[in-house]
């Protein structure tokens, strides 16, 4: 009980912090550069201290993957993304009701989707220039997150208006062109590995279940620049290491 307390109050603090950011986007209390960057976020408030504590950290390179036979994944996306927002950290897609994701035999609900540009987990030691985060959470708050990543190629129909719709300054909001579909942005196979982690921004809460698409999705140099713009910078955390865990496949 006490674990789902801690989550619940990580997704609120999370959900909170956004939409601090979108009101005050002149004023971040983290960054990635400098000395409000990565490397200090455990030290800038005591709710970040798992940042620099938690040996369960996320992003990670993908490794030594055991053959757990893993299910089948259990998707149901029924509706699709028409808002986004910059909150100046990255470009946040909502999610409406009706989207879900059945894992370990529990449902959890789509809450928003964003991007990483450059990726923040690596395969094998590759980087792929964006990674989307499809982020789920229970009734009790406890998180799991679909990863996407991206390897340039041809233009990406799914993010087509998405990338034509991007704000590019913190706080801006928008309506995507048409609209986005969240399935159409997962691959065909879903293939995927398994590990246990945590957020990748503040407060780095640990406990998140991460599910990480084995296959990556085609984009265009110009849609990449296109995330890329709207980010403003690079907006990936430092690899944290595996320490005793093994990613499942």
């Amino acid at each position: 009980m006490i674990k789902r307390i801690k989550i619940a109050a990580a997704l609120s603090g999370l959900m909170m912090t956004q939409a601090a950011m979108a009101a005050a986007p002149d004023e971040p209390r983290w960054s990635y550069t400098g000395d409000t960057g990565p490397a200090h976020w455990a030290d800038i408030d005591d709710g970040f201290r798992m940042c620099g504590l938690g040996r369960n950290q996320s992003p990670v390179d993908i490794q030594g993957a055991i053959d757990a036979e893993l299910p089948p994944l259990q998707l149901d996306y029924a509706t699709t993304g028409t808002r986004v927002v910059n909150n100046g950290h990255t470009v946040q897609v909502a999610s409406a009701e009706g989207n879900t994701l059945t894992l370990d035999g529990d449902p959890f609900t789509l809450q928003q989707m964003h991007f990483h540009a450059p990726s923040e987990h690596t395969i094998d030691g590759r980087r792929f220039p964006l990674e989307a985060h499809l982020v789920h959470s229970d009734k009790d708050g406890n998180l799991a997150v679909v990863t996407v990543l991206f390897e340039e190629g041809e233009e990406n129909a799914a993010l087509r208006s998405l990338a034509d719709s991007l704000p590019d300054t913190a706080g801006e909001r928008a309506d995507v062109a048409g609209t986005v579909n969240f399935t159409q942005i997962l691959p065909a196979q879903h293939n995927y590995y398994r590990l246990n982690g945590s957020l990748t921004t503040p407060p780095c809460s640990e406990g998140v279940r991460w599910v990480i698409m084995q296959t990556p999705q085609g984009i265009s140099s110009e849609q990449v620049e296109a995330f890329s713009t709207a980010i403003g910078e690079a907006n990936h955390r430092p690899l944290q290491p595996l320490n005793a865990r093994v990613p499942r496949q």
